[in-house]
């Protein structure tokens, strides 16, 4: 064999062993309305758009729960809210005894793939991964911020003004936004050349309330009615008064309010503004990988912990089991994944997971509850078996097909929708006895491990327990009137 040959086959086979590194990059409260979904037809995102055009990008994926932390628990360490019983805002998982020792995502792909892990912004809820004892992550910046905020509340809600349900613009800039400091750390990272392989997990804040965007932003949306999403007047009234019990009170305000307070258009348009904000802080950390040079050997996954009403449903905020509250943007680009594909097939969060571990070939974990999403990344017309599942609270589950919606509370009322004809979810078929069979067959995914709420448990915990409901530590009886409606 020549010299040339035998250096270029020494070339190839250095380029075959070299590990992928990941980007990792999470988006907070981010719903459905980003270009490629569909959600909204005036939505900008330019760069996510392209990101999904190079590569897979998931339409029908939905978070484990409709809550930061319990949705960022579940993707972290691949099990269900419903194994753990981590359903509000705490705990920690790593205080449970049974939970202390995971070995979380970043973690495994430490351990088998010898990987520096990185990670800024919001990757687990709050502060959580982010003390040095946890050693979840090697490298830590800066974490997630809605700053700068304004010298007084923009907006006066009901349900205990909390400082964090606000929206609108004031004189302030972009880059002094606390997700533009993350997105410069990270390209900070990438133009240091940092060493291979490397899993950097990018967590963005926005669009999460506050809702604070600089005035180019909202300018991209015009300030008349056309930028409001479409609702049903009366949607409710054949849905389950248990509904209302998972989002019984928040600081979210109601539908009705926003209406009254002529604050529904405000907050729209905030809520976009942010959106395309942040889409703009994606590319820059693309554009870093790109100009580095790392992007032809870089698995990029794009993910949003769950989703977020808009007047939809008659109320704003997350915590519900309808596509509004679950449906998110899930991507993967990169080595091994085919780009220009779309699919259609059921996806969970949990899948990342398996995926990632798969993807790199690194050993499986057999503790994980999700499935490995590579028959799709290969081919996304390949069937997929397992629905996905939203879990809020104890038994509470949405069962997500890829024709069906299914929800089952814990009371034992449904609710069921032909996503086919029905995007919006206006009309509950549950009662309808010529569809006992989708029923009977979405039941068979429900769940079977139903924890109550882990010990520590607080915020939004709803419990239901012989006949009782109790939300926050309050019974709530059937005559009580709806906050913020009745």
């Amino acid at each position: 064999m020549g010299l040339l040959a035998t250096l270029v086959l020494a070339v190839a086979g250095h380029a075959a062993a070299k590990k992928p590194n990941v980007l990792f990059i999470a988006i907070d409260d981010q719903n459905d309305w980003i270009g490629y979904l569909g959600g909204h037809p005036m939505v900008k995102t330019p760069h996510i758009d392209r990101l999904a055009k190079s590569g897979t990008a998931f339409t029908n994926a939905h978070c484990q729960s409709p809550l930061c932390n319990p949705s960022r628990t579940s993707l972290m360490t691949g099990l269900r809210p419903s194994t753990t019983g981590i359903y509000g805002l705490a705990p920690w998982f790593r205080t449970l005894p049974e939970f202390k020792n995971l070995v979380t995502l970043p973690q495994h792909l430490k351990q088998h793939g010898g990987y520096t892990t990185y990670s800024t912004g919001k990757i687990f809820h709050g502060r959580y991964g982010r003390q040095k004892v946890d050693k979840e992550f090697d490298v830590l910046g800066p974490g997630a911020s809605g700053a700068p905020f304004p010298p007084k509340k923009l907006v006066t809600t009901p349900f205990g003004n909390h400082r964090l349900v606000d929206w609108g613009t004031f004189p302030h800039k972009d880059e002094d936004k606390g997700d533009w400091k993350v997105a410069s750390w990270a390209v900070d990272q990438l133009d240091a050349k940092p060493k291979e392989p490397f899993f950097m997990s990018v967590g963005f804040f926005l669009p999460h309330v506050p809702c604070y965007a600089t005035q180019k932003w909202f300018d991209l949306y015009p300030d008349d009615d056309s930028v409001l999403p479409k609702i049903l007047r009366g949607d409710r009234d054949d849905t389950p008064r248990f509904s209302w019990y998972l989002h019984w009170y928040l600081p979210e305000v109601r539908h009705k309010w926003l209406e009254e307070s002529n604050q529904w258009r405000s907050l729209v348009r905030s809520y976009l503004a942010c959106t395309s904000f942040v889409d703009s802080q994606v590319g820059r950390v693309l554009e870093a990988l790109k100009r580095n040079e790392f992007d032809d050997n870089t698995v990029i996954v794009l993910w949003s912990d769950h989703g977020w009403h808009l007047g939809e449903k008659a109320i704003s905020g997350k915590n519900t089991l309808w596509d509004d509250g679950t449906r998110v943007p899930l991507l993967f680009a990169g080595p091994g994944v085919k780009p220009g594909q779309v699919c259609a097939q059921p996806a969970e969060l949990l899948d990342i997971y398996p995926t990632l571990a798969e993807l790199l070939k690194l050993p499986e974990n057999k503790k994980l509850e999700g499935h490995s999403l590579m028959p799709q990344l290969r081919n996304p017309q390949a069937e997929r078996k397992w629905p996905a599942i939203t879990t809020h609270n104890h038994d509470n589950h949405g069962v997500r097909s890829e024709h069906w919606r299914f929800i089952q509370y814990a009371d034992g009322s449904q609710e069921l929708y032909d996503m086919r004809k029905d995007t919006n979810e206006w009309d509950n078929l549950a009662h309808d006895s010529k569809y006992a069979g989708v029923i009977a067959e979405h039941k068979k995914f429900l769940p079977k491990a139903n924890r109550q709420p882990a010990p520590g448990s607080r915020a939004r915990i709803l419990t239901y327990v012989k006949g009782k409901v109790v939300w926050q530590g309050e019974e709530v009886k059937p005559q009580d009137p709806i906050p913020g409606l009745d």
